[in-house]
């Protein structure tokens, strides 16, 4: 398929480096048109609102709502025609299985997959210590994110890649930038899968509160990840572009070895009042 126009959306708010990043990169081939929250809407997951207000915006329409809300939106009412949707560029990795439904970055991607539109979400892992989040990135910082990103709209829309997969979760290194705004060398690109590993840990207090807290951080900015290679985070980590191609979730499995159960449920029940 031929791309011609692109909707780019993202999570972390309209007026984001990382969004205006991609949308530098991808402007001078495609018409790209920005359908994006007005503010940070990080971690919103597949939230959907019962109606959102809009706004004409520089790059396209701000959206007072969720990543979802701006697919559902874009693709059937304001941006009918789009070829693919781009999600990102997210200031913080997602990586593993278990953040693929949290991420508000990649359930943009996920929603386009239902419209049947291919989709690639995008993500920059950011190091630092708990406030990483804090830092002002500039747009050099993104370039492993943005050429890769700009390759595969063009090299897997072309190649086919869309009739076997639904979406892409791409996540890069950040580039290390010079003075004169000039991003590094292109890290190298790994097809990857997501970690399985799962190491969410939850403490309560005694006083009515329990905190979470993500131990991979840590071991991601010490380079020590559980993750062999061929996982997302382990490429990331080892200075990669990682590419997971993916399909949209809740896949039925007809050999569960349901069937028989379902067909004692009347038996079991029938005495059930």
């Amino acid at each position: 398929m031929s791309v011609e126009r692109v909707l780019l959306t993202n999570d972390d708010g309209i007026d984001a480096a990382g969004l205006r990043a991609l949308y530098d990169a991808l402007d001078a081939d495609y018409d790209v048109v920005a359908v994006a929250p007005t503010e940070d809407r990080s971690s919103a997951g597949r939230t959907l609102s019962e109606d959102v207000g809009i706004a004409d915006h520089e790059l396209g329409y701000a959206v007072d709502g969720t990543p979802v809300d701006c697919v559902v939106a874009g693709l059937d009412a304001l941006i009918p025609d789009a070829d693919v949707v781009v999600a990102g560029c997210n200031e913080g990795a997602n990586l593993g299985a278990y953040t693929l439904g949290r991420s508000g970055t990649v359930s943009a991607a996920v929603e386009a997959a239902f419209f049947d539109v291919p989709a690639v979400a995008t993500s920059m892992y950011v190091p630092g210590g708990e406030d990483w989040w804090k830092r002002e990135l500039r747009s050099a910082e993104f370039a492993n994110a943005t050429r890769a990103t700009r390759y595969l709209v063009a090299e897997a829309t072309a190649s086919g890649a869309f009739d076997r997969v639904d979406y892409l979760n791409v996540n890069a290194p950040i580039a290390d930038a010079d003075e004169g705004g000039e991003g590094d060398a292109p890290a190298p690109m790994r097809v990857t899968s997501p970690s399985p590993w799962y190491g969410m840990e939850a403490a309560h207090d005694g006083n009515g509160r329990v905190r979470f807290s993500d131990p991979i951080w840590g071991k991601m900015n010490a380079g020590d990840v559980p993750d062999p290679i061929g996982t997302d985070r382990r490429a990331v980590v080892d200075g990669e572009v990682s590419v997971s191609p993916l399909s949209v979730p809740h896949a039925a499995e007809p050999d569960a070895g349901l069937d028989e159960l379902a067909a004692a449920y009347g038996r079991a029940t029938e005495n059930v009042r």
